[in-house]
């Protein structure tokens, strides 16, 4: 499959459902053969496309693609005046990756990437994000900061108000927030949170905030933890990719701002009202071994506070991760 555009068999299919391989070899100038590849490429990345005698191939389900005109008018005049670029790839390594290659060559603030399919996509702590075909969003803010990297701790729970916000101009109200960079509906992953820092330790300093999340996956996707998507949460109208992207980086623009001149503080209440593990029992597990207490809320840096039964110790966001215990 091309790096660069997507297969000229994937439009054919989303402008005319039901065309058999001669038909699309016809209309695309291509060999059967040639047409044969392409939508093995496809099903091999995720989209189910099945072939039915008499009648031709079909996708099993709705696909719009991203479009960097659609992703635009989800954006307010002042958020596409601040937007410094918007790239929508079809394939690329990382997005996230992606911006920080540009991180020292551009110097304009606010740089979005987005695509449709990731290489090398990935979460915190080196583990692997994975997308299908139109199944996920996957896409990265580039944001600058004049100030040290040490203000900006709690970052990451500030973009999970951002992202939560976000889904709820789409009319997806059940997203909670597990700490340190979940969004969860019932308990299930929704979407994440990957950020990576740059630039001076003593400012100035940039962050890539990336954002993963579930639109429409298979159902035998494997994940190391419990999913959910937005198709299971919004039934049979999951809110468009288009419109999802823009909201998402709609309310990142303004949350960044926000965040930059205040801080944590400007958004913790409604982390608290959004906190999925407050008042729980949880077991936190990182390098320096277990601790199993009830979560209490963030502390003003964006750590975990967790009583312990023998008193408060605070969880850095950094160093480990989180399991839900019984209620």
């Amino acid at each position: 499959m091309s790096p660069a555009t997507p297969p000229a068999v994937l439009a054919a299919l989303l402008d005319r459902p039901d065309a058999s391989g001669a038909d699309l070899a016809r209309r695309l100038g291509l060999s059967r053969a040639a047409i044969w590849k392409q939508i093995q490429a496809l099903r091999a990345a995720g989209l189910a496309v099945t072939a039915q005698a008499g009648v031709g191939y079909r996708l099993d389900a709705p696909l719009e693609l991203l479009d960097a005109a659609a992703i635009r008018a989800a954006l307010d005049a002042d958020q596409q005046a601040r937007l410094g670029e918007l790239a929508v790839h079809w394939q690329i390594d990382s997005t996230n990756s992606a911006l920080l290659r540009r991180a020292g060559e551009d110097r304009r603030d606010r740089l979005a990437c987005l695509a449709e399919l990731q290489t090398q996509g990935r979460g915190r702590r080196g583990r692997t994000w994975q997308t299908t075909l139109g199944g996920g969003l996957a896409l990265s803010l580039l944001k600058r900061f004049d100030g040290a990297m040490a203000g900006l701790a709690g970052l990451s729970a500030a973009v999970g108000v951002m992202v939560v916000r976000a889904l709820a101009d789409c009319g997806i109200e059940q997203a909670r927030l597990k700490w340190p960079n979940d969004v969860t509906a019932g308990d299930r992953k929704l979407a994440g949170i990957l950020i990576e820092l740059g630039g001076d330790a003593l400012g100035p300093c940039h962050a890539v905030i990336g954002v993963g999340l579930n639109l429409r996956l298979d159902p035998a996707t494997a994940i190391d933890q419990p999913w959910t998507d937005l198709a299971s949460l919004a039934g049979a109208a999951p809110p468009g990719r288009n419109r999802l992207a823009g909201r998402v980086l709609g309310r990142l623009i303004e949350g960044l701002d926000l965040f930059a001149a205040h801080g944590l503080a400007a958004f913790a209440d409604d982390y608290a009202r959004l906190d999925a593990l407050r008042g729980r029992p949880v077991r936190a597990v990182g390098p320096g071994g277990e601790r199993i207490g009830i979560a209490g809320g963030l502390g003003a840096d964006g750590s975990l506070r967790l009583d312990t039964g023998h008193g408060e110790v605070r969880i850095d966001s950094g160093e480990v991760s989180i399991r839900l215990g019984e209620r």
